[in-house]
């Protein structure tokens, strides 16, 4: 068997309502990573959509020796994105359920429920006169021709008691909502666990973006005058469980801040405050022993001028309704054991959206349409080009490279069989020869590239200088692009003052003795890309050689990369973050206490034995080319580290991007949003209304999920491989039908809607 993993980067989008049909798409996504890592493990099946996620990656695995894991490490969610988001990473994180969770969806995410009680209409005959309000608004037909005939009165009710809630004050209740997100994190906490669903050592990274009403004041640099201070109201929460034993992705306290502040919804539930907060977890008699920490990490401007009872925090999608800027950059410290293929699935529920109120017969945006347009839904269905063209650069990039690097593979190798003569490769590799052997390669490429290599070399130190700032700007736990900039200035005066920045060719190694002590000491990122090349190569050689021959020496690349990359990590420094607050007052002891956390010399050492252990036992045929991409690696990275810009790319593959969304999942029914979901309606507020609305949605989610699910997996199997003609369409109407089974039983105010899916799904 070939391993293969098929990590999953979710982004999920605000969608009011629709949070309930994104809870039915995240629950299969969850399930589906159940059933890779059960498959994986070899633990028994287990029944339903599962069930049938299994048997189809154990089909692939029987047809093409191909094992593929699913898995999810990057999530990154806004508003009712950014609640399922949150819920979602709990339960990978933990092991624990989503199963409690439908029930919470389909009880509470109700008009009454959510009402402030303080808010809602006494009697019958509050607001009496607000009635043909409601029926001029909303109109009788439109409840007449979107409702089901049994649901029709209780929308009809709940509608009339909205409209006569309290006016000009949000009508749902923030601590309302609050006790719903504790108490379903204590749903999920009581329900039977299972393991969490990522590797060891695979971190699990979740971005919640909130809006800072208020603001806070962030400096930027300019030539004149040379420093200005404007108004920041972006927030990104960013949550991380590193995979370590023990490791937890956050206090329940601090996940519900996350989900409260992101689904504060204008107009509907106020602002969230750290007071709200503050108030419900001591009712509740709840212990938050890191308040302070969490506080001070995601509100450091409000800590530090003794504001944070001030900090009034607003819907996250209002300026960031598709967070994927924190989630791309998260690949930075994404660790690899096998060959990955990297996607980002973003869960749009209504594409397309348009907003629409008060608008005139000829078409043209009416008063309140314009003002609500232009203040709220305009910035929030925001066309999310940018983001993917800068997924495709990113792509197009690491493709340009690797064309450069096929093109240049025989003439490194003619380098460096004139370089070592071919007979070096007759002999077993030794942990000893292999070093001196890197070594005599490294230079001679300096050799070899003139005076090019001087500005390769500083581009290097660069690369360095920037990958420590920023690894010791996470060590500080003091946020702000500024307190990054001072860092590494501080760095770049301390590396200039060693002397570790000289390249000349007058230097027999092509740069001074500080240089390479300076290299060898924090250069992590020419170890990764040139484990990354190694990884590429056998890869390559894979598909002409036995597996089992290359598994060793492939097991052997992929520990020494996690090792590394481990270095990248923030959390494994925390014993330096006191030290790094202190700077700017000296960054040679920090720099000498970092240079020995990381040990870059002893993992030098352990990847020389692992690797020449490894190539010993492979053939010269096999051997001679893994040994030749190895050693030729500065000379690749010479011609290649220009084109990245100093930027080494730890994932070293192409993005591709997937969708899920009701325009995708065609497989039953085709229309989109409109043939399909009801919380549609009302401008999205529609499953707020009915029970029914909102099994309706969860169902559809639940479905459209497992479509576009199967899909994605389907396409991460190599272009020459294809499944039997039909098998896909099987699979799905398995999937389906396994839904149907599952669900029909609970879904009691749907009748219909399940035999109209059975008589399409056939």
């Amino acid at each position: 068997m070939r391993d293969k993993e098929l990590r999953l980067a979710l982004v999920c989008y605000g969608g009011i309502s629709l949070a309930v049909y994104m809870h039915g798409i995240t629950k299969e996504i969850w399930r589906l990573a159940r059933a890779s890592q059960a498959f994986c493990d070899g633990t028994p099946a287990a029944t339903g959509s599962q069930g049938v996620y299994r048997a189809m990656l154990e089909e692939i695995a029987e047809q093409t020796g191909l094992r593929v894991r699913v898995l999810v490490d990057i999530v990154a969610g806004a508003s009712a994105g950014g609640i399922n988001g949150v819920f979602l990473a709990q339960a990978i994180s933990s092991g624990q359920s989503l199963e409690p969770l439908t029930d919470l969806w389909l009880d509470l995410a109700d008009v009454e429920k959510l009402t402030d009680p303080d808010h809602a209409p006494n009697s019958a005959l509050t607001k009496f006169w607000a009635r043909p309000i409601a029926w001029m608004a909303m109109g009788h037909r439109v409840v007449d021709e979107t409702v089901e005939a049994a649901a029709r009165d209780e929308v009809r009710a709940k509608l009339d008691h909205f409209v006569r809630s309290r006016w000009f004050e949000p009508p749902f209740g923030g601590e309302r909502l609050l006790g719903m997100l504790l108490d379903a994190f204590d749903a999920m906490a009581a329900a039977p666990a299972g393991p969490r669903l990522l590797p060891d050592g695979q971190p699990l990274d979740l971005f919640v973006t909130v809006t800072d009403f208020s603001g806070h004041p962030e400096r930027l640099r300019l030539n004149s005058p040379e420093e200005v201070v404007e108004t920041e109201h972006r927030l990104v929460i960013d949550f991380i469980d590193s995979g370590n034993r023990g490791d937890v992705l956050a206090d329940r306290a601090e996940l519900a801040f996350a989900a409260r502040a992101t689904s504060s919804f204008p107009g509907a539930f106020p602002p969230f405050t750290v007071a709200e907060l503050d108030s419900v977890i001591a009712d509740r008699e709840i212990a938050w022993p890191g308040r302070d920490a969490f506080l001070e990490q995601v509100l450091p401007r409000h800590v530090a001028t003794n504001s944070v009872d001030k900090a009034a925090l607003i819907d996250g999608s209002v300026l960031a309704n598709a967070p994927f800027r924190p989630a791309i950059d998260a690949l930075r410290q994404r660790p690899a054991r096998r060959q990955i293929d990297r996607r980002f699935v973003f869960i749009d529920p209504w594409p397309g959206l348009k907003f629409a109120f008060g608008g005139k017969v000829d078409g043209r945006p009416g008063f309140f349409q314009t003002l609500i347009g232009a203040l709220s839904e305009i910035p929030r269905q925001q066309p999310i080009r940018d983001n993917l063209e800068a997924i495709s650069d990113r792509s197009d990039q690491i493709e340009r490279m690797l064309v450069i690097l096929e093109r240049l593979r025989g003439e490194v190798e003619a380098q460096i069989d004139t370089l070592f003569g071919y007979t070096l490769f007759l002999d077993y590799p030794t942990p000893k020869r292999l070093k001196a052997w890197r070594q005599r390669a490294q230079v001679g490429a300096s050799k070899q590239a003139g005076f090019g290599h001087a500005a390769y070399g500083l581009l290097k130190i660069d690369g360095v200088l920037d990958r420590i700032a920023t690894l010791l700007h996470g060590v500080g736990e003091q946020p702000g692009q500024q307190r990054w900039r001072r860092i590494r200035e501080t760095l770049a005066a301390c590396i200039e003052a060693r002397g570790a920045s000289q390249f000349a060719s007058s230097h027999d190694t092509g740069a001074s003795p500080a240089t390479i002590a300076f290299l060898r000491g924090f250069d992590l990122g020419f170890r990764i890309r040139r484990l990354r090349l190694l990884v590429r190569r056998i890869a390559e050689l894979d598909a002409d050689h036995d597996r089992a021959e290359l598994a060793e020496v492939r097991d052997a690349v992929y520990g020494a990369l996690a090792a590394y990359l481990e270095c990248q990590r923030a959390g494994t420094f925390g014993a330096l973050r006191d030290a790094v607050r202190d700077l700017p007052d000296g960054a040679d002891p920090l720099l000498d206490r970092l240079e020995a956390a990381m040990d870059l010399t002893r993992l030098d050492a352990e990847t020389d034995a692992a690797l020449s252990a490894a190539l010993s036992k492979l053939g010269r045929d096999v051997r001679r080319p893994l040994l030749l991409a190895y050693l030729g690696f500065p000379f690749f990275d010479i011609a290649t580290l220009p084109l990245l810009q100093g930027e080494g790319l730890d994932e070293f593959d192409p993005i591709r991007v997937d969708r899920i969304a009701p325009d995708d999942a065609c497989a039953i029914r085709s229309g989109g949003a409109e043939a399909t979901l009801k919380g549609i309606q009302f401008n999205s507020f529609g499953a707020f209304f009915s029970r029914a609305y909102r099994e309706n949605d969860y169902l559809w989610g639940r479905l459209h999920g497992a479509d576009r699910l199967v899909d994605i997996v389907v396409s991460t199997l190599p272009p020459t491989v294809r499944m039997n003609p039909g098998r896909v369409r099987s699979i799905k109407r398995a999937a389906f039908l396994a839904i149907l089974d599952e669900e029909e039983a609970k879904l009691t105010a749907i009748p219909k809607l399940f035999a109209e899916l059975r008589a399409e799904i056939g």
